[in-house]
């Protein structure tokens, strides 16, 4: 089975072969470099015992990496049809162990195709990461099972995931994410290692959700309006966007802005704002 897989040619001599490119309007920037998909692979945690959802695989590079280091069971989505020739090869090498289902990531229901527990690996598309990302952070308030997200984001991204109250990246992101997980970027990728090369540097984040956080959750719906709402006017104090709030209730002057509050503090008032 493996070395089914180990003899299939490198991912961009498939590209060639197939005559694909990368498609800017998906936001594709591909990953051939095999040292690199080998180490997100090998960070995933407990990848031998775990189904794997990938999001973009493009051509399958990060695919193959994933069912190289043993990964259990792996799910595809991928919305552009056209890299079929080349995963097609992958899922027969792979010998059961790898399925691909055409759709959009922002549709699909991936607690229903996983049929239990799972883990996300991916290098996500630069135009929907974020998006994907508060997603799936919603998913896990609400209860579904994952284990653990190893995602490539844009390095300015990355550091707005795991960033805290007083960094100049602290935002919505830093505070959703907090409430419900744990969180530390793993490593940096520079920009030469994709084709087509992007302007931006990349980075490797981990985030593992955390039971004791997500179950002070009531609403993530509330949580994430509020931070939305707050961080949209990061500039201006709290009272100054919500006038009718009694923010003496809460602890605070009103004269605080967004970037002032910790995420406990963002949690605490969108429950009692919500009650």
């Amino acid at each position: 089975m493996m070395d089914k897989l180990q003899s299939l040619p490198p991912v961009s001599q498939m590209m060639r072969d197939a005559g694909l490119e990368p498609k800017k309007q998906f936001g594709q920037n591909f990953l051939f470099d095999l040292n690199l998909t080998g180490r997100i692979a090998r960070s995933v945690p407990d990848v031998e015992n775990s189904t794997i959802i990938e999001v973009g695989p493009g051509p399958g590079g990060l695919s193959r990496a994933l069912l190289t280091v043993g990964a259990r069971k792996l799910i595809a989505i991928e919305k552009d049809k056209t890299t079929e020739p080349i995963l097609s090869q992958i899922v027969a090498a792979a010998a059961g162990r790898f399925n691909v289902i055409y759709d959009d990531a922002l549709r699909v229901d991936m607690k229903k195709i996983a049929g239990g527990k799972f883990s996300i690996c991916a290098n996500l598309p630069y135009n929907v990461g974020t998006e994907l990302l508060i997603n799936w952070l919603h998913d896990i308030a609400r209860g579904v099972p994952i284990t653990s997200m190893t995602l490539m984001f844009q390095r300015e991204v990355a550091e707005r995931i795991v960033a805290r109250k007083a960094d100049a990246q602290y935002g919505r992101l830093s505070v959703l994410t907090a409430l419900v997980a744990d969180a530390k970027i793993l490593f940096g990728v520079p920009s030469t290692a994709f084709v087509p090369r992007p302007r931006v540097e990349s980075a490797v984040v981990q985030i593992i959700p955390n039971a004791t956080k997500i179950k002070n959750i009531d609403d993530i719906g509330a949580l994430e309006n509020l931070t939305a709402r707050l961080f949209g006017m990061r500039r201006k104090m709290i009272r100054g966007i919500m006038r009718d709030v009694d923010w003496a209730y809460f602890g605070l002057t009103g004269t605080e802005r967004a970037e002032d509050l910790t995420p406990e503090k963002f949690l605490e008032i969108s429950k009692k704002l919500v009650a």
